[in-house]
């Protein structure tokens, strides 16, 4: 099938168009409770869960980001079952990561703020890529007296110095990503996640050249990211309104395209 492109139908249609073990890595944030009729459309989850499954590559990732809606007071639990059920259709659950919300919009009254989605790392067998992102080390050049060696070889957080372990100048991030919200290219999508998020788990997960997909592509910011990774990339969004949104938004992208 053509890739580069995104496919105004329903991902399962989309899908149905792919061999299987097609896709290295997927990136996608499906509408939340509340939103189970999207822009007029119904997401049949568990339909979805396994055709992802079949068209992941092994060793290939899906990175779920999701939260849940508060009902009656209680929160849903929606995001659980929905990670559960991946693993019944065969799914690794690698890592549960968190999106940090530095800037989450205050609703609650009676609760602390929620300022966090899940980034569930599926991954189909062993992950076969990992890059990961690095940051700098708040105690960079500190002697640490610990003894397990072993551990800091594997760690890549240490060096040894005159007999002495030496924290390094930076470190692998923790699994906490925090980003500002709404510092998207503003587009009449009510729900765009951030550019950096879905760029930053492309370059974890998946290598150049390699095939990304969103099974929720709305406003388009993982092909945009994909595009900027140097990375394939197929779409899917079943509201033609939100396709609009995507081609204004890629349309100065175009002559990037990596092929």
């Amino acid at each position: 099938m053509e890739t580069n492109k995104n496919y105004n139908e329903s991902n399962l249609d989309t899908m149905a168009k792919m061999p299987d073990c097609f896709i290295d890595l997927t990136v996608t944030s499906p509408p939340y409770d509340g939103l189970r009729t999207y822009n007029g459309y119904s997401f049949p989850f568990e339909d979805i869960a396994k055709e992802l499954y079949r068209v992941t590559k092994n060793g290939g990732v899906v990175v779920w980001v999701v939260g849940d809606a508060t009902v009656d007071g209680s929160e849903s639990g929606t995001s659980f079952r929905q990670v559960l059920f991946f693993m019944q259709c065969g799914f690794r659950l690698h890592d549960t990561m968190i999106y940090k919300k530095r800037n989450p919009v205050p609703l609650n009254h009676n609760r602390y703020e929620q300022t966090f989605e899940y980034m569930f790392i599926l991954s189909k067998g062993k992950p076969k890529t990992f890059n990961g992102i690095r940051e700098r080390s708040l105690t960079r050049g500190t002697k640490n007296n610990h003894k397990n060696e072993k551990q800091y070889e594997s760690s890549y957080s240490m060096k040894r110095v005159d007999k002495e372990w030496i924290v390094n100048d930076d470190k692998l991030k923790s699994n906490i990503f925090t980003y500002t919200t709404g510092t998207n290219d503003k587009t009449e999508h009510n729900a765009p996640f951030p550019e950096k998020l879905s760029y930053d788990h492309i370059i974890s997960w998946s290598n150049e050249g390699d095939l990304v997909y969103d099974c929720f592509m709305g406003s388009g910011t993982t092909a945009k990211a994909a595009i900027s990774a140097n990375r394939n990339w197929i779409g899917s969004e079943i509201s033609k309104e939100y396709c609009d949104i995507i081609e204004k938004r890629l349309e100065p992208l175009r002559h990037n395209l990596f092929t």
